[in-house]
């Protein structure tokens, strides 16, 4: 008689962390990281305070996008509200 073991096959859940799930959570690093790096080179560029409003501004702006992204679900698709007729064109072919 052959042995039986058990298989591990995951949580089946997407991984969740301080609130964003699954691709979202790298949605909301690269905001961060954008924000980073826009923040530093406008520091260095214009002026340290314009450079502090550009870093708050990016970091808030893409968090509460990616937040109001994920509210859709973590598979949101496009749905078309119309009605699409698609004509087919279909031409015959010359080969003798």
């Amino acid at each position: 008689m052959a042995k039986r073991f058990a298989v591990y096959k995951g949580l089946q859940k997407p991984l969740i962390f301080k609130g964003f799930k699954g691709k979202f959570i790298y949605w909301g690093v690269g905001s961060l990281l954008l924000g980073l790096v826009a923040g530093s080179v406008t520091m260095a560029l214009i002026n340290m305070y314009a450079g502090v409003l550009v870093l708050i501004g990016i970091i808030a702006g893409g968090l509460i996008y990616t937040f109001n992204k994920q509210k859709g679900g973590l598979h949101d698709k496009a749905r078309s509200a119309g009605i699409y007729i698609h004509q087919a064109t279909l031409k015959k072919s010359k080969i003798s």
